[in-house]
């Protein structure tokens, strides 16, 4: 008898999950709001979080689904994140009492069954999710982790429906480096628990308007993977603090695809003060490479800050570069430097004089074959 208790449990929380979210195609206010707060949660971004927080609460969101998105991540990005979560959601709503502001608090999760399997229950869910049965046979503890606890007690709590659940999982990995077999199955799994296709493809999109590029392109890979669709985008530039700047176009003729130039202005030097130094910074998007060139009266130094690139000279083997190497370019020397095919590229270039006038002398372009050439 308690077992068909059970099993009547499990059904209507798996019919009012899947229809639930039967109802929308596109991702909502109130769903977009869930994306921003369960990546920036991953992020560790407390200020983006303070601010999808307050979205996602004008949007919809109730406090306690708020509270059960910031607890479902502890799953995936562990308590120290969640906690800081909950933590910047207290802060929010004291600021929101403080300026008037009302704010739905939403009904709690309905009471457990005492006889409530978890066990049970979170393995028929986590089947449900992955298309089959799982065992974890290498570790039988973490195993029983993931049914009992995440798929059992925490996926039973109705304040979120289960497609809310996996809407957040996908956002939050898609907000952390390395997770892409866990958020492959994720989006491949989420379909099993009402997420609509075009709510899945609708995911990047949000991403990049309310959390980042990087975050927005893991998505766009790992769902263009699922469904089996082309694939051809770039990794945007990330993981640096210097700036991209504006694109390159008074140098553009010496450059073969897209580069961008931010020079860099120390900041202890009064307005209109020059340096005796000036420095730029230059980025390069993939495959992008300068013309062959000569500097005569100095020499040229390259700092590099972020991404793969090449340095070569006329007639030695390109030297790949990568962030935290230097190149000191003598006077005189044919050369070009760039980015690998695979990689944004940025590098500080600066100019020490020799003596006499200091120029650069662009020669022609690096070919495909002698850029090809660099990966062998």
């Amino acid at each position: 008898m308690k077992l068909k208790i059970i099993a009547l449990i499990f059904s209507g929380i798996l019919m009012t999950n899947i229809n639930l979210m039967a109802q929308n195609e596109t991702l909502n206010e109130r769903q977009q709001g869930i994306v921003a707060i369960a990546a920036n949660e991953a992020r560790g971004d407390l200020a983006g979080l303070a601010s999808s927080i307050g979205y996602g609460l004008d949007n919809g969101l109730t406090v306690n689904q708020v509270k059960e998105i910031l607890s479902h991540l502890y799953a995936y990005t562990g308590f120290p994140r969640s906690l800081n979560g909950l933590g910047t959601l207290q802060k929010v709503l004291d600021q929101r009492a403080a300026d008037g502001k009302q704010t739905e608090v939403g009904p709690e999760a309905s009471p457990i069954p005492e006889d409530f399997d978890a066990l049970k229950v979170g393995t028929e869910v986590q089947s449900r999710l992955t298309g089959r049965p799982f065992n974890y046979a290498f570790c039988p503890a973490e195993d029983y982790y993931l049914k009992a606890h995440l798929f059992g007690d925490i996926f039973a709590r109705d304040v979120l429906t289960w497609a809310e659940r996996e809407l957040a999982t996908i956002s939050a990995l898609a907000s952390i480096e390395g997770l892409a077999p866990q958020l492959g199955s994720h989006v491949a799994g989420s379909r099993n628990m009402g997420l609509k296709d075009d709510e899945i493809h609708a995911i990047p999109a949000v991403l990049a308007e309310k959390v980042g590029e990087i975050e927005a392109y893991r998505a766009a890979q790992a769902i263009a993977k699922v469904f089996g669709e082309e694939f051809a985008q770039m990794p945007p530039l990330s993981g640096t603090d210097f700036p991209k700047g504006q694109p390159n176009s008074a140098y553009a003729r010496y450059f073969t695809g897209n580069s961008y130039l931010a020079p860099l202005k120390p900041v202890n030097l009064a307005e209109g003060e020059a340096t005796v130094l000036p420095m730029s910074n230059v980025t390069f998007e993939h495959g992008c490479r300068n013309n062959w060139h000569i500097h005569h009266g100095a020499r040229q130094v390259l700092i590099c800050v972020s991404g793969e690139g090449w340095y070569q000279e006329w007639g030695k083997p390109a030297i790949k570069l990568k962030a935290g190497d230097v190149v000191d370019i003598p006077e005189g020397v044919k050369h070009w430097h760039g980015a690998t095919k695979d990689s944004w590229f940025q590098h500080i270039a600066t100019h020490v004089a020799t003596g006499g006038e200091s120029t650069n002398e662009w020669l022609e372009p690096v070919t495909d074959e002698q850029y090809a050439a660099c990966e062998k």
